[in-house]
């Protein structure tokens, strides 16, 4: 089943009658087992190939109850219903505007990110067409669980699609990137939250920088946590950076940096909850249990969500991805404080949890690239 774009197909155009206006062309319509044969006109005159990409209108029709659909981001033909004998009429008229193209653009942007469809897209990683369709926005042969394989210094990991432009206008400073939302399928090893069971004030020498001005000299939650300020960032150097270069997306994230140990919790009980936030430069962290679940379960206030507060689409259309990739199961570590002990966590039979701040636990960050 392929997406007509939104498109409008009109009916009224009819099919030229001539076998020699028909040709087989290739990489303009999806690969069936057998040929569909096309008929393209632009701006009123029959051609043999598709024009390069441009402000045209387009109108197709099919015969053989098969409908076409003119895909703008790849800028390609989508077929529904197609069989053995399936010729297209394409017409190409100037005159649409940048507006109109945006939303036809936009529009198919929408389809890939509510589409899954696990594909191996690593070709794309290699020949760097990955960024040219992420930095233009088309996403042109990119969805949503399409997955990216990748060995740098013995270290194998399979990267996830796991949303398209989920961040847009987020951030202090607003984000205008197009970009693609990554993780990886499995955690790449455990690792603990804290080194003892607090979520609370862990280093008062920090004397972080926040984008509201204010340093932060004793900072906790999940900022403080020595997976924030060790853990990741060697992730990032180890794992990431050497894979994905300067594509790594840094911009400001709303992130929980002060809990008290009195405040009332999603257990009902006065055990600590997180108390304040911040506006950090950023470019991994872990995902909050809204990109997971869709909603709280344990964390403990609203300060653990920031701008992490919509699901992502891979786990809406795949949920047994939320604990699984392939036929291994996983546990690993959310960013919410849920005690002053607890922080939440995914656990590897699906439930929602939350465990000891020094247990050792995956990790499975998220982070954006262009």
């Amino acid at each position: 089943m392929f997406w007509g774009g939104g498109i409008l197909v009109y009916r009224t155009y009819a099919l030229y009658q001539e076998e020699k206006n028909y040709n087989v062309i290739k990489g303009v319509v999806p690969d069936f087992g057998y040929d569909v044969k096309l008929a393209i006109e632009v701006d009123g005159k029959k051609e043999n190939n598709v024009p390069t990409r441009g402000l045209y209108k387009t109108n197709v029709v099919c015969n053989n109850d098969a409908t076409g659909s003119w895909d703008y981001n790849a800028w390609n033909l989508k077929i529904d219903n197609a069989s053995v004998g399936t010729k297209c009429n394409i017409t190409f008229t100037s005159g649409l505007s940048g507006a109109e193209y945006k939303e036809y653009l936009e529009a198919g942007v929408n389809a890939r990110r509510n589409t899954y469809r696990g594909k191996d897209i690593t070709y794309l990683y290699t020949n760097q067409q990955l960024y040219k369709q992420i930095g233009d926005c088309t996403f042109d042969d990119i969805y949503v669980g399409d997955y990216i394989k990748t060995e740098n210094n013995g270290n194998k990991v399979t990267w996830l699609i796991a949303d398209i432009n989920n961040y847009l206008h987020s951030g202090y400073t607003d984000l205008q990137t197009c970009h693609a939302t990554i993780i990886p399928a499995e955690p790449f090893y455990s690792a603990q939250m804290n080194t003892e069971n607090t979520t609370g004030v862990v280093d008062t020498n920090l004397n972080l920088d926040s984008k509201d001005g204010n340093k932060r000299t004793s900072v906790g939650a999940y900022v403080g946590s020595k997976m924030k300020q060790e853990t990741l960032p060697s992730i990032f150097d180890t794992y990431i950076k050497p894979v994905f270069g300067d594509n790594v997306i840094e911009y400001t994230n709303l992130l929980a940096d002060q809990m008290e140990s009195s405040r009332s919790n999603q257990y009902g009980t006065n055990g600590g909850a997180s108390s304040g936030w911040a506006w950090y430069d950023s470019q991994l962290d872990l995902m909050s249990e809204v990109n997971v679940y869709g909603s709280t379960v344990w964390s403990s206030s609203g300060y653990d969500i920031g701008i992490d507060n919509r699901q992502y689409a891979i786990f809406k259309l795949k949920p047994e991805f939320i604990n699984s990739y392939g036929n291994t199961r996983f546990n690993y570590w959310l960013k919410a404080v849920a005690t002053s002990t607890f922080f939440a966590l995914v656990y590897y039979d699906g439930g929602a949890n939350a465990s000891f701040a020094s247990n050792s636990l995956g990790v499975r960050p998220r982070f954006l690239i262009k």
